[in-house]
């Protein structure tokens, strides 16, 4: 099995951008560990890929993807959090330890936090509700990918109506955060929920407009109409 991540590997190097790799930092505060491979192309790549293992057990897919996530390259993490969220039809309640620990050990920015928890673990949390209280203590970790993590998961749920009480008990946790990545997400998560609740959402944010950071209540109200927007910046 290794054996096709060292053939994932050449192909990444051999797909080497000059200009991605000159730039790719800029996105990131953090030193991030990166090829320079464009994102569509290491996409391709987790697709091919991909059809090589299919018919491998969940177990022995997810052990791939541990590899990949121990790189430290981010486009080896982007390759697992596809790979694992391609599966996710297997998915069962036990799985939850290996998302939580892959988030925990491995995520290091905000690109491979997002692509894991949108997907990977949303599609987890819409099939086992029951784990909401997890991200819950998500949001109350020291770890701040942990915390970020605990609001992107829920972006997709969000967008379609579901968790709302859940989703702003988890931004009651996050409301003072002072880490900008973290107030990014959970106002990443009020915006996608104001898709569906958008009168449950404004009043939210007019009720703790005095004490949220400005980051993420810009980001909360960013899909309202002009009229709200104007009213939850009034100072």
């Amino acid at each position: 099995m290794e054996n096709i991540i060292e053939k994932i590997r050449i192909e990444l190097k051999e797909n080497i951008d000059e200009k991605t790799q000159a730039t790719g930092q800029n996105f990131f505060k953090e030193k991030i560990k990166f090829y320079g491979v464009k994102v569509p192309i290491v996409n391709k790549i987790s697709k091919e890929y991909f059809k090589l293992i299919d018919f491998k057990s969940k177990s022995e897919i997810f052990d791939l993807c541990e590899s990949l996530w121990q790189s430290e390259f981010i486009e080896e993490s982007f390759i697992a959090c596809h790979w694992s969220y391609y599966i996710h039809k297997k998915y069962e309640p036990e799985d939850f330890q290996i998302f939580e620990k892959w988030i925990n050990e491995y995520v290091n920015n905000w690109a491979s936090c997002d692509t894991l928890c949108n997907h990977t673990l949303g599609e987890f949390i819409e099939m086992y509700p029951e784990y909401l209280g997890k991200l819950k203590d998500f949001a109350k970790s020291d770890n701040r990918w942990m915390r970020r993590a605990s609001s992107v998961t829920l972006i997709i749920p969000a967008r379609k109506g579901k968790f709302l009480n859940d989703i702003l008990e988890i931004a009651d946790i996050l409301l003072l955060d002072k880490d900008d990545l973290v107030q990014k997400g959970y106002g990443w998560m009020l915006k996608a929920a104001s898709e569906a609740n958008q009168r449950d959402i404004f009043e939210y944010v007019i009720k703790n407009k005095s004490i949220m950071p400005r980051t993420a209540l810009r980001y909360a109200i960013e899909k309202m109409p002009k009229e709200l927007k104007s009213k939850a910046m009034e100072k």
